[in-house]
C-alpha cells in the first residue's frame, strides 16, 4: 500500500520505549498474565488488509522462521480481488508457510473480527488497511490479546491520535507487543548515523533538508468517480486521493522522511507553516480531478530550540526528482537517505560541501530494514521483551499531519494544535458497512470538498 516504495531498503531501528503508563481506562487497570510464544512455539499470523504493503508484511513475518516457527493461517480485506490476488501471490512464493483455505479467507467490513478470532492470544495480526481504519482495527485486536504489527500512518487527525495514544497504554498494561511500520529506524545504517550524530560528530543541528519529488504514483489523483461503484468503495480503493482514507499523499507518501529527521534531532518540531496548491486540476483529456490532494507543498517545521526542518513534497510529470534527506550541523553535513525514504549508504562529511573529499563515513550495512523491523519485534514477542512503537508511530503521524494541516489552512500550526483540532475526517468507522454513506460526499459538480487556503482556515476541507 506504499507507492513505488517497495525498492526501499531501509527501516527503522528498535526503540526502547513503550506506549506509557495506562491508568485512564478500564481496559489497563485489568491485570493479565503475559502472553507471547515461548521460544520455538508456533505464532500464527492473521493478515488484515491485502494490498501490496499487507502482502509485503506477511512475506517479512514469515522471514522471522528463524527465530522460531510462522505460519499465515488467515486473511481479511473488504473486497474479494484483493484477497485473492494477496493470497495467490504469497502461496506461490512461501507455500509451506500460508495456510489460509477458503474457510479462513474473510471479505467484508467486518472481516478483521473474523480473521482474528482464527488466531489465539499471544499471536500476530498485521493491520496494513488505509490508516483510517486503524484504530477500529487496533482496538480489536487489544480485545483479542493479540500482538499486532501496523503500518504507517497510525493516524490523520486528531481526534484519532488522541484515540490511538490511549489504546497504545492499553497494549502495554497487557503486555502486547505492537511494531509500527516506520522502517528508517530499523535501518541500520541510519541507526549508526543516529548514533554518531548523537556523539556530536555533526555539533549542533541547525537545519535539515527532505524531499520526496516525482511524478504521479499510486492514488494520488482521480477522475470522476465511475457509475458502478460507490462512493465509500470508490474512496477506500483510491484512499491516497482522500483525506478521510489515509490523509492524502502528504501523510501517507511523506511521514517516513518526517520521521527519520525528527529523529535524528531527537526532538518533534513545536509548529509548521506551509504552502501548496495544484497547479493541475485536469487530466490531458480535460477531465477534471475530483481528489483532495495538492500536487505540491512546502513546509517549514521549526523546533523548540529554533532549528528549522524544511520539507518539499511534488507529484508532477516533467520536473527534476528528488527524493532524499539532510542534516545540516555546524560541523558538517549528513546525507541521511541517499535515495528513495531510507536508502543506503548513509554519510557524514566535513563542511557543507557533499564531495569525495570532504567524506568522514560512509555507512556499509545494507540489511533490509522491512525484515529488520520484523526480526525486532519477533524476538520481543518469543523472548517477551517490552516493545510498543504506538507512541511513537501517533507522533510521527501527527508531525506529519501539521504540515499538511498548514498548507491546507494557510495557517501556522502547531504540534499541539494538530494534536487537539476536534475535525474527525471518518468518524464512527467502527460501526461501518458497505451500505454506509461514504465519508465524504461529492458536490453537484461530482468533486470532492477541497482545501481552501485562507478560506477555510479552522480545518482542511
Amino acid at each position: 500500500m506504499e507507492p513505488n516504495d517497495s525498492a526501499t531498503a531501509s527501516r527503522r531501528q528498535f526503540l526502547k520505549t513503550t506506549g506509557g503508563v495506562a491508568a485512564a481506562s478500564a481496559l489497563s487497570s485489568i491485570h493479565l498474565p503475559a502472553v507471547h510464544a515461548q521460544g520455538s512455539e508456533m505464532v500464527q499470523v492473521a493478515l488484515v488488509g491485502c494490498g501490496g504493503r499487507g502482502s509485503g508484511a506477511a512475506m517479512d513475518a514469515m522471514a522471522t522462521s528463524k527465530q522460531g516457527p510462522i505460519r499465515l493461517v488467515a486473511m481479511a480485506d473488504a473486497y474479494q480481488d484483493r484477497l485473492n490476488s494477496s493470497h495467490a501471490g504469497l502461496s506461490r512464493a512461501n507455500p509451506a508457510q500460508i495456510d489460509v483455505p477458503e474457510d479462513r479467507r474473510f471479505v467484508g467490513f467486518d472481516a478483521y473480527k473474523h480473521a482474528m478470532d482464527c488466531l489465539k492470544p499471544g499471536d500476530v495480526v498485521i493491520l496494513t488497511t488505509p490508516p483510517a481504519f486503524r484504530w477500529v482495527h487496533f482496538q480489536q485486536a487489544i480485545e483479542r490479546r493479540l500482538n499486532v504489527f501496523m503500518e504507517k500512518p497510525v493516524t490523520v487527525d486528531g481526534p484519532t491520535s488522541r484515540r490511538m495514544l490511549k489504546l497504545g497504554e492499553e497494549a502495554s498494561a497487557r503486555n502486547l507487543k505492537v511494531g509500527v511500520g516506520l522502517m528508517s529506524r530499523h535501518a541500520r545504517h541510519m541507526q549508526e548515523l543516529h548514533e554518531r550524530i548523537q556523539n556530536g560528530e555533526l555539533g549542533d543541528i541547525i537545519l535539515m533538508r527532505g524531499y520526496r519529488m516525482h511524478g504521479p504514483a499510486g492514488f494520488f489523483e482521480s477522475l470522476p468517480k465511475p457509475a458502478n461503484i460507490s462512493d465509500l468503495d470508490y474512496q477506500i480503493r483510491r484512499f491516497h486521493s482522500f483525506l478521510w482514507a489515509s490523509g492524502g499523499c502528504f501523510s501517507d507518501f511523506y511521514i517516513h522522511i518526517v520521521d527519520h529527521l525528527c529523529w535524528m534531532k531527537n526532538a518533534w518540531p513545536t509548529k509548521a507553516q506551509a504552502t501548496g496548491g495544484r497547479h493541475f486540476g485536469e487530466s490531458k483529456e480535460g477531465v477534471p480531478f475530483v481528489d483532495q490532494n495538492f500536487d505540491n507543498y512546502s513546509v517549514e517545521y521549526t523546533f523548540a530550540d529554533g532549528s528549522k526542518f524544511l520539507f518539499d513534497g511534488r507529484c508532477m510529470n516533467g520536473c527534476a526528482g528528488m527524493y532524499s534527506s539532510y542534516v545540516h550541523g555546524t560541523k558538517g553535513i549528513a546525507i541521511a537517505s541517499r535515495a528513495n525514504d531510507c536508502g543506503t549508504p548513509s554519510a557524514i562529511y566535513k563542511g557543507q560541501n557533499v564531495t569525495p573529499a570532504n567524506m568522514l563515513w560512509q555507512s556499509t550495512n545494507n540489511t533490509n530494514p522491512y525484515r529488520n523491523e520484523w526480526e525486532d519485534l519477533m524476538d520481543a514477542v518469543r523472548k517477551d521483551k517490552p516493545y510498543n512503537e504506538v507512541k511513537r508511530g501517533v507522533e510521527a503521524s501527527v508531525a506529519t499531519s501539521m504540515g499538511r494541516m498548514a498548507a491546507h489552512t494557510g495557517q501556522e500550526i502547531s504540534f499541539e494544535t494538530m494534536l487537539n483540532c476536534e475535525h474527525e475526517f471518518a468518524p464512527g468507522l467502527d460501526k461501518l458497512t458497505a451500505n454506509s454513506p461514504a465519508p465524504l460526499l461529492p458536490g453537484a459538480n461530482g468533486r470532492y470538498p477541497q482545501p481552501q487556503p485562507g478560506i477555510v482556515t479552522t480545518r482542511e476541507y
